[in-house]
Order: C-alpha cells, then structure tokens, then sequence
C-alpha cells in the first residue's frame, strides 16, 4: 500500500461511518463526544506535527490535541470534541485514543453513544461506571473494560476517591456490525503476564484471551525491562499497528518512543520492539485499516 493509498484508507477513511447521539434528543457535552467525520480528499493533508514516513506515522506526545477542564485533563491522540485535525481522524478503524485524568469525586455525567466499541484501560486510581443496562462497576489498574454500544446506549463515569486522581486510558474503535445489542464486560488480569512479555488483553474472539469486541482487532500490553526485545506478528492481512507508549522508552521497528508517543505501522508482519529504559510499558492496537 503506497503513502496515498494509506492516507485515504487508513487516516482518512474510505466508507468511514461516524458515531452519532442516537436514542433521541439529547445534551451535547462537547467533552466526551465526536464530531461528524468530514471525509476530505488526500491531497488536502496540512503541514502539521505528525512524522510521515513510508510505512509508519509519528505522534509525538507534546503534539497531541489537549483539553483542560479543571475536572478533566485530556490528551487526544486523534480529533475529539473540541480537537480537530484532518491529519488525525483515525488510523484505520482506531478512531479515539484519549489519555485522561479525572480529578478527585468528578467525572463524566450521563451521556449516550452507539455504534462504537469503547475499551478503557486504568492506570491509576478507581473509576466507578454505570449504565443504563443496570451495570454499577469500579474498575482500577489491572481491569480491562469494554462496552460495545451498539444500536444505543446512557452511561457515566466517576472518580470514586475523594482524595487522587484517576488517570485512564479511553479507546475508540469502530465496530464491524452496526447496531447490535449493546453489552458491558469487565475483567482482572494478572500484571505478571506482561512483564518482559505481550499480554493479549483484547481480541475477536469471546474464548480467546482478554475482552472481546466486534472488530478484527487485537490489543497487547507489555511492561519491559530495560534492553528486553520482543517480537510481536500482525494478526490479519490487511491490519496495521498503533504502538502507544504508556511509560519509558522503546524502539519500534527501529524507531525510538518515548513516554505517550504513539507510533502507526502499516505494511508489515511483524514489529520489533526493544525497551530502552527501565520499567517501560507499552500498548500496541493491531487494527484494521479499513472499514
């Protein structure tokens, strides 16, 4: 796939449906919503911070999109709410990567989605759901959230302590099947499946290891000692790789990472990666390209 191919079916989108605020009127909150995807011709790319090389695209973490609500501090690794950047719509059927803190007992008021699979990942701290299918959970460091929307769905997110911070990754993908019935799961893994090694924590799979979605997409944590390699295979032809670095340093496939940079690889089977700081964590987001 050439460098124009890849800028129309994978930043860009050919076939690209946007999520919408289904289930009636509602109030846009402006923070945790998206905007309606514009699809614009490849050649209409602005000069921005992004690094475009011939199979990888850099994010380099200072150039993210960012938002500071007093209750919420966010960085957006692709357009959201307020945050727009025809460069970075998606990157194949990867469509948010927000990298938020929630202050002590604020959050999220109830809002609704559809037709979107949203995966959170805690770092810090307890974030307390619920939704309208009568789910009440708390999820912390260790848990892997999901909930697929599907043809609707109200939920909130709060902060359950009084006194720290939240801090959580919050994931977007688009589904493969529209409007199906919505569905919550949550699962506790165990952190020493990814120490100098690939944890799978997301996949297509119901049986398979992690949390499911309705997308050929798999998800890997790893937490590495410094100088440790690994060696991860791309799952489905056509797929490509969002590596995001959670913490430390590494290099992939040769290019160096550091902490939140995000690094997109697309016409390859395989990606090296090598710590190159002590205790460095990173998520890779093997999605594909198109819808």
């Amino acid at each position: 796939m050439n460098r124009k191919e890849f800028l129309k079916k994978g930043l860009l989108g050919t076939g690209i449906f946007a999520a919408s605020a289904a289930l009636g009127n509602v109030v846009r909150n402006n923070i945790d919503e998206l905007a309606p995807l514009n699809i614009i011709g490849f050649n209409h790319i602005p000069n921005t911070k992004s690094v475009l090389m011939e199979n990888m695209v850099l994010h380099k973490a200072a150039s993210r999109g960012h938002a500071n609500h007093g209750w919420l501090n966010s960085y957006h690794s692709f357009s959201f709410a307020n945050y727009y950047n025809p460069e970075r719509m998606h990157f194949g059927v990867l469509r948010v990567l927000n990298d938020d803190t929630v202050a002590p007992a604020m959050g999220f008021g109830t809002h609704p989605h559809d037709n979107m699979e949203i995966i959170s990942i805690p770092l810090q701290g307890d974030l307390q759901h619920k939704d309208s299918m009568g789910n009440v959970q708390v999820i912390k460091h260790g848990d892997i959230q999901v909930m697929s929307a599907g043809k609707g769905i109200y939920h909130s997110e709060f902060n359950k302590n009084a006194d720290a911070d939240v801090k959580f990754l919050q994931i977007w993908v688009f589904p493969n099947k529209r409007n199906v019935t919505p569905r919550y799961d949550q699962i506790t893994l165990n952190l020493a499946d990814r120490k100098n090694k690939l944890q799978q924590i997301v996949s297509p799979n119901p049986n398979d290891a992690g949390v499911w979605i309705h997308q050929n997409a798999w998800f890997h944590l790893g937490n590495f000692d410094e100088g440790n390699n690994s060696t991860y295979r791309v799952k489905a032809t056509g797929n490509g790789v969002y590596a995001f670095v959670i913490k430390g340093s590494f290099e992939v496939n040769g290019q160096p990472l550091q902490t939140r940079d995000g690094l997109g690889i697309w016409d390859t089977p395989e990606l090296a990666i090598r710590a190159t700081a002590a205790n460095s964590e990173i998520l890779l987001m093997d999605v594909p390209m198109s819808v």
